[in-house]
């Protein structure tokens, strides 16, 4: 008869967690590494599951947590060969305002910057989110990383999703509604980076969680990557207020302060009507502050891709994509 009283390996990930004020502490990169892989290969009762998710909640992940949990997320990915110049995370969703956002990252396929997005959709009651705004500009879902590769190849531009990259963590990222909390998931999606990436930009609610986002993506040897405070946390710039963006670039970290564009806060609508999105891109819609994240947010990715080398240029080249846009394209 077997043992049934030989403890469980997963127990010791969660006691390293769990053990009091003084007996706790954080995981070792290794130990992270080791703690998803475990979950990913289903070696991790349901239980177990919940009970680490909250407490990494309660004490929230380290650089060096995040480093090794995405790493065993990405080893289980499938390799690829397509260069995808610019990774662009998208989970939050919106509820404040429309995401303008989608219409910055089209702006930059249009001018031939590959963009692959991921994301994971209705994970949050009452929000936006990508993959619900897709059918709108005709753009697929895309189901496997075979079919990412031949959207980009088409349109510089495509969505795969969360479900698609990573099962076992599409299904972690909708038990926010079990649990009524976030979890490290929400953080470490945004940091796969599925296509390996050469520049990975990312956006944050809470800014507590913008440093630990750029120093993972150092231990991580991301050669380039930004990472902001985006509206409703998704990469949006919000022109009315200044912009902190925390960067990686060859090793070296950065800050730079985006200034505010307005002197004056935008109301901000009643309701959202994903219609605008169209409307704008079509120039059937006059909205100064949607017009202003747009541009805005192209900007600092372009000063990301190293196609500017100060702001005001990368704002002025994002301008100009914009005011020579193709309108009919969608």
């Amino acid at each position: 008869m077997p043992n049934t009283n030989k403890e469980h390996p997963f127990a010791e990930i969660i006691r390293i967690l769990g053990k009091g004020k003084r007996g706790s502490r954080p995981l070792t990169q290794e130990e992270a590494y080791l703690a998803m892989h475990m979950i990913l290969d289903g070696k991790v009762e349901d239980l177990q599951l919940g009970a680490f998710l909250m407490l990494m909640r309660v004490k929230e992940e380290t650089a060096e947590e995040l480093a090794g949990f995405v790493q065993a997320v990405r080893d289980s990915l499938p390799t690829t060969n397509t260069t995808v110049d610019l990774d662009w995370s998208s989970y939050a969703g919106k509820r404040r305002h429309l995401p303008w956002f989608i219409l910055s990252s089209l702006l930059l396929a249009e001018n031939n910057i590959k963009v692959l997005m991921h994301g994971s959709a209705s994970h949050s009651e009452g929000r936006l989110f990508v993959e619900d705004m897709l059918p709108l500009f005709s753009l697929p879902t895309t189901h496997s990383f075979n079919e990412a590769e031949q959207q980009l190849k088409a349109q510089n531009f495509a969505y795969l999703s969360l479900s698609e990259i990573c099962p076992a963590m599409n299904k972690m990222i909708h038990l926010r509604n079990l649990m009524g909390l976030r979890s490290p998931v929400h953080t470490l999606v945004r940091l796969i980076n599925p296509f390996n990436a050469q520049h990975s930009i990312q956006g944050i609610f809470h800014p507590g969680y913008q440093s630990v986002h750029q120093e993972a993506s150092l231990l991580l040897n991301q050669p380039h990557m930004a990472v902001l405070k985006g509206e409703g946390g998704e990469i949006e710039r919000n022109p009315d207020v200044d912009c902190l963006v925390q960067s990686v670039h060859n090793a070296e970290l950065s800050d730079e302060i985006w200034p505010a564009l307005f002197p004056r806060r935008h109301i901000k609508p009643d309701n959202l009507d994903p219609q605008h999105l169209l409307q704008l891109w079509r120039g059937e819609l006059d909205n100064e502050y949607a017009t202003a994240s747009v541009i805005g947010t192209a900007a600092i990715a372009l000063k990301l891709l190293g196609k500017a080398d100060k702001q005001s240029d990368a704002y002025d080249l994002a301008t100009k994509y914009w005011q020579n846009r193709n309108i009919s394209a969608y």
